[in-house]
């Protein structure tokens, strides 16, 4: 789902204009924009939070040479799901899983059954080559 998507399930839900959708999508995400930039949590109850953290610097590896690397500090943005929306999401994975599983199986049993089995080629030698020179 992409913003455009965001917008016209907002105008098809509370029958509302294409240019309102827009301001409202707009205005949410900017006003998400604002307090997470401030140093505020962005709370949804049911969705989940929106932060920002403080890593602290530290001394990494380069993987290649073994030298040790600074890694300077830095906020980075997080996304905290809620446990409601980790359970729904959860759920739903297992469930498509499963019947993936259940989709794959019946296609291949099918691909056996039709097919006679196949015969091995016969490994051949390559051709040998002339061991005379170039001729004029």
């Amino acid at each position: 789902m992409n913003k455009v998507d965001l917008v016209h399930s907002a105008m098809q839900r509370h029958e509302m204009t294409r240019k309102d959708a827009l301001a409202l999508i707009d205005g949410v995400f900017a006003d998400i924009e604002a307090a997470v930039i401030a140093g505020d949590a962005v709370k949804v109850p049911g969705f989940g939070q929106f932060k920002v953290r403080d890593r602290a610097a530290r001394i990494a590896r380069n993987p290649a040479t073994g030298e040790p690397v600074k890694v300077p500090a830095k906020r980075v943005f997080k996304f905290l799901p809620a446990k409601a929306l980790k359970e729904a999401v959860m759920s739903r994975k297992g469930a498509k899983a499963a019947a993936r599983k259940v989709a794959a199986a019946k296609p291949a049993a099918r691909k056996t059954a039709a097919k006679p089995a196949a015969r091995k080629a016969a490994a051949r030698k390559p051709a040998a080559k002339k061991a005379g020179g170039r001729k004029r």
